[in-house]
């Protein structure tokens, strides 16, 4: 006989399971007594929003479930805010939520909250284990539902009288991984709908990814002369100095790739949703009238036909049909000059532009590309100084980028703390705004107490700048609630026991960044950046002058009223032809050179 947590910790343990995240809490103290018994890690964090990106990012790095313990009600809302990046993000991961006794449902009791319909339609499956004796059925389907098909999280509720409750159940053994492959007719399908385009572009995608994918997708394009985007955040997937690396498809993209996406006559998709960051929210390519052709190769059928109509759809691993591809023939015709054209614009648009200040973002992340090891992994949260990485850092390992595909602030320290301890002897670096690291920034405790020495770079602008550029874009020079008043963040590193300093002129940087890295501790190092700078591409006084210009000029402009037989404002746009843009843009690409 076993009580319910230590059934719990015994199916874990079965799994694989050596680390979990929480915040403790009196609701699933048998569970937590469990995890004592057999030796399980629980990294105990500060905040349970953290704990869930802990393990959030955990799930990206093993490609298993990140496993997360959080007890009832404030401690399951604050956590959803990492179930939500693990279902948008496509990580698996599997969230535990203590929950009142099974005798009190149903009367408001303290903290009661109904689970299935709180997190219904936030994960996968979600579910309350009812009887002790269903403990490890419920975790086996929760574990292989995590990581099937599209890969996401999962959220089991735990009646605190449940899991303390005495059981004889039986263990269930890991089940055996599906069987990934792909037949010859779709490899077949696949080759002759890339040989008979013109404008081919690749993008691969999802969380679950290793180097040996990496590999095989650098081999196929080579061999076929094919260029690669990547998608928002999915940097990481191909090596950025190969010769077919073009350019990633997200915010704040190259408008050149842009182009080139409007211009693509056939999207080979490996694992990648193609959503709306990825296409400029639907602007480059619409679902209402695709205009081109779209190969879909994803593990979950149901995404086939969820956006586009592929021609064809393939309902396989992505990771599968990528090593076929790597061995099939090379095609009579390469698209060599297409491939070069594009990665002439994204090696243009890694020249620097340079921002105002003594601290310019460009000149920071330039030289962290340059010179930390090609396995350092870099996080980062959401704001508009992702940008600058997003443009300037090339990354050239599998599992060296740790960012939310959702768009959460508050990411990257969580994040970087989790791969520090998964990966101590590897450099983890957070990059965060200074908006965005106050989101979670309690979790330098987290990594003080784990004696994880990340090294956060603080990008201090003294706003919610992604906010303010919207605002000055929309309504000028009309400030509310997007300035920050701020701590002192490298006092704050060193009252965590770590190293903390302050950069204003970045020729400091570097050797800022070595007595950081040579601390052996946490540590912070605040770039006091100018409030000008904005984006990688405007200023903020430039952002405002030319929304005040566009306001000026539509008030003078005069009202002009629809002339019979004009377009119906209703029908979808109809984009079969490239844009005068994208045609000016395979001018230049096919310039003297024929379109072979």
């Amino acid at each position: 006989m076993r009580h319910g947590g230590r059934i719990l910790a015994d199916a874990l343990a079965a799994r694989g399971v050596d680390r979990v995240f929480s915040v403790p809490g009196e609701s699933f103290l048998a569970a937590l007594d469990g995890l004592y018994d057999l030796g399980i890690q629980n990294v105990v964090c500060r905040h349970e929003g953290g704990a869930a990106m802990m393990a959030e990012a955990q799930g990206k790095m093993t490609g298993r479930p990140g496993i997360c313990f959080v007890t009832r009600g404030p401690g399951a809302t604050n956590a959803s805010a990492g179930v939500h990046v693990a279902m948008q993000d496509s990580t698996p991961m599997i969230l535990f939520v203590g929950q009142i006794a099974r005798s009190d449902r149903d009367r408001e009791a303290f903290q009661e909250v109904d689970y299935r319909q709180m997190f219904g339609g936030l994960a996968k499956w979600a579910a309350e284990i009812d009887d002790t004796g269903r403990i490890p059925e419920y975790v086996a389907r929760a574990w292989d539902l995590a990581m099937s098909g599209r890969p996401g999280p999962v959220v089991l509720a735990l009646p605190e009288d449940m899991l303390s409750a005495q059981s004889d159940a039986p263990d269930l053994d890991p089940g055996p991984a599906p069987v990934a492959g792909v037949s010859a007719a779709q490899v077949d399908a696949v080759t002759a709908a890339l040989a008979a385009a013109e404008r081919p572009l690749v993008v691969p995608g999802g969380s679950v990814w290793t180097q040996d994918d990496a590999g095989n997708l650098a081999r196929f394009a080579e061999r076929w002369g094919l260029p690669v985007a990547v998608p928002f955040r999915r940097q990481h997937l191909f090596d950025n100095r190969l010769p077919n690396y073009v350019g990633d498809l997200g915010v704040g993209m190259n408008p050149k790739l842009g182009e080139a996406l409007q211009a693509s006559d056939c999207v080979l998709s490996l694992g990648s949703r193609l959503g709306d960051t990825l296409t400029n929210g639907y602007d480059l390519m619409n679902p209402k009238a695709q205009g081109r052709r779209i190969v879909h190769v994803h593990p979950d059928p149901d995404e086939i036909g969820h956006l586009w109509r592929a021609d064809p759809g393939i309902a396989a691993c992505p990771r599968a049909m990528l090593a076929a591809l790597a061995d099939a023939p090379a095609p009579a015709r390469r698209r060599d000059d297409w491939t070069a054209g594009l990665r002439a614009t994204y090696e243009a648009w890694q020249q620097p532009k340079e921002t105002p200040g003594q601290v310019r973002m460009e000149r920071v992340i330039g030289w962290l590309s340059d010179n930390l090891p090609d396995d350092a992994v870099i996080t980062n949260g959401a704001g508009n100084f992702a940008s600058f990485i997003h443009r300037y850092f090339r990354f050239k390992q599998v599992g060296t980028q740790l960012a939310p595909t959702s768009g959460s602030m508050g990411y990257g320290l969580p994040a970087a703390v989790a791969a520090k301890i998964q990966h101590p002897d590897r450099t983890v670096v957070c990059v965060a705004g200074d908006g965005d690291i106050q989101m979670t920034l309690n979790e330098l405790s987290t990594g003080a107490q784990n004696r994880a020495a990340v090294i956060v770079i603080v990008a201090n602008n003294g706003r919610y700048g992604t906010i303010r550029m919207h605002q000055e874009k929309h309504y000028p020079g009309r400030v509310s609630g997007t300035n920050l008043y701020n701590p002192d963040f490298a006092a704050l590193a060193r009252a965590y026991g770590g190293h903390g300093e302050v950069v204003t002129d970045d020729a400091d940087f570097p050797a800022a960044f070595q007595r950081a890295a040579d601390a052996g501790t946490l540590a912070i190092v605040e770039l006091k950046l100018d409030p000008e700078a904005l984006t990688t591409g405007a200023t903020l006084s430039e952002t405002r002058a030319a929304a005040e210009a566009a306001q000026r000029g539509k008030a003078a402009a005069p009202a002009a009223a629809a002339a019979p037989g004009d377009a119906d404002p209703t029908e979808p746009p109809q984009p079969p032809e490239p844009t005068p843009a994208a045609r000016g843009f395979l001018g230049r690409v096919f310039k003297g050179r024929g379109k072979g």
